[in-house]
């Protein structure tokens, strides 16, 4: 088994339903075991217009390999109506594979971590609520990043 950490989030639609919902598909097919899950946070959109996100980072055990994580990530954003209209389009579900037990990769479909979660208060504060002292591969710690995005604007609900 793997441990992976996954980010949820979504402006469209019922934003926090969205989200409950596409943790609960994910998780349902035995292949994701959900280890934790962090409550859910109002964050602005970075970088585009539009309604405020709902974000959440979920924990999970599975025996998929990155890119067959992925794709099951790619699948759920479709089954739940995401389009990819333009770059950071609103939108009805959005899931980004954060870290891969400590693998790191630079491909060109994946690449780990997550080349901006260490920028983002919507990945970094659900994510140190369930794992604070998890080391970012190459990055140092979660908790050590958290200064660098408190001028983000981020609501726990």
């Amino acid at each position: 088994m793997h441990r992976a950490f996954i980010a949820l989030g979504a402006n469209l639609e019922d934003p926090a339903a969205q989200v409950r919902a596409a943790l609960a598909d994910l998780t349902g097919d035995g292949d994701i075991a959900l280890v934790a899950a962090s409550s859910l946070y109002r964050t602005a959109p970075i970088g585009a217009d539009g309604p405020d996100y709902i974000n959440a980072v979920a924990a999970v055990d599975t025996p998929l390999p990155p890119a067959g994580l992925l794709s099951r990530l790619f699948a759920v954003e479709a089954h739940f109506g995401r389009t990819r209209s333009y770059r950071n389009a609103p939108r009805t579900l959005d899931l980004d594979l954060l870290l891969y037990d400590d693998q790191v990769l630079d491909g060109p479909e994946l690449t780990l971590p997550h080349p901006r979660l260490h920028l983002r208060a919507f990945v970094l504060v659900p994510l140190a609520e369930i794992a604070p002292d998890l080391a970012l591969p190459g990055r140092g710690s979660v908790a050590a990043w958290l200064p660098a995005v408190a001028n983000q604007r981020i609501e726990k609900l």
